[in-house]
């Protein structure tokens, strides 16, 4: 029995391993030491277990497929301590909903963990520790399930959207106020029909890309201002974004959102070796040539621009149009500095 036992774990392992294809029985009759017959009754002892096993037509394959019910999953070391530190990440996480099963499956996972594992995960858990992030607004599983599964069937999606009170990427402040919305309420929601492409989780936010079918153009949207309206409309043929993907073409409008203040500089280094030293949304860099690029970049003052600009470590040039108020903070902080190291 014990024998049988472990070899039903062994092909259920091989099974799950290698799901995109179908494996031979001859394979795994090699594999787990048996004959054909034998693999069969195997075979047969899984289903019963409730382990959608499909036989290939034409050919002695066996593939493992989805089922009903959610039977019994073989885990390795590096897929367990993934699965804990993930359900624990979730817990914590900003998507509301899951928290309580988050915690559930982590207890029964926890539970049969072997001590070497355990190990490991207690002392990743308590090595790590999340700090200077602000409380995320919370996103409900259903509504990025709804997103989600819009995007996979290339379906529009309409829903009301609650814009912030000041510009953003998605909502620029002349746009003009939807037919439900009254123009002296701008904090209104908006329906909004778009094609959505991707959803992106960006700075404990998560964020929709999309084509914006009465723009006629690209947009973001916080996920969490958005409420979905059901059912979602018609199958629409996918456009290519206006970047390499939807992260990409996510940072770039963060970057050029509406800032009170905004300023290009030329940075003397190539943009490959600037780029390191950027932090996602900082700015959007523009290669000149082999040893200079522009950074274009925006910030709520002067003083904050100017930290940011020299925070790149590279010589640069004020473009011709920047704000008086960029010199001044510039020079302010060059005063600063000099003043520091300044002996009597």
């Amino acid at each position: 029995m014990l024998e049988t036992s472990g070899r039903l774990l062994k092909l259920l392992a091989l099974l799950q391993t290698h799901r995109d294809r179908d494996r031979s029985g001859a394979e795994l009759a090699e594999r787990l030491g048996v004959s054909r017959r034998t693999l069969r009754r195997d075979i047969e002892r899984l289903r019963d277990l409730g382990y959608p096993v499909h036989a290939a037509r034409g050919a002695a394959g066996y593939r493992l497929g989805a089922g009903a019910s959610l039977p019994p999953l073989l885990l390795d070391d590096e897929e367990a301590v993934a699965v804990v530190v993930g359900l624990r990440t979730a817990a914590e996480g900003t998507v509301t909903g899951v928290e309580e099963a988050s915690l559930r499956a982590l207890t029964k996972l926890e539970q049969v963990l072997p001590s070497r594992l355990r190990h490991r995960v207690t002392t990743l858990h308590h090595a790590t520790v999340r700090a200077g992030a602000a409380p995320a607004p919370k996103v409900s599983p259903d509504t990025l399930m709804t997103i989600a599964e819009a995007c996979r069937r290339h379906e529009r999606l309409r829903f009301d959207y609650t814009a912030p009170h000041t510009s953003t990427p998605d909502q620029p402040a002349a746009e003009p106020s939807a037919p439900n919305a009254p123009a002296s309420d701008p904090s209104a929601p908006r329906v909004r029909t778009v094609e959505p492409h991707s959803l992106v989780s960006f700075d404990r936010h998560w964020y929709l890309v999309a084509w914006d079918t009465d723009r006629a153009d690209w947009r973001t949207f916080r996920v969490d201002r958005l409420v979905p309206r059901t059912p979602t409309g018609p199958r629409f043929v996918p456009r290519a974004l206006p970047d390499d993907d939807a992260a990409t073409y996510l940072t770039h409008r963060l970057s050029s959102r509406a800032w009170p203040f905004r300023a290009t500089v030329t940075l003397h280094e190539p943009a490959a070796a600037v780029g390191e030293r950027l932090w996602p949304g900082m700015g959007v860099l523009e290669p000149l040539d082999d040893d200079r690029c522009l950074l274009h970049l925006g910030a709520e003052t002067p003083r904050d621009l100017a930290w940011m600009i020299t925070s790149v470590d590279a010589d640069f040039t004020l473009d011709a149009s920047a704000a008086p108020e960029l010199a001044d903070a510039l020079h302010a902080q060059a005063e600063r500095s000099l003043k520091a190291i300044r002996r009597p």
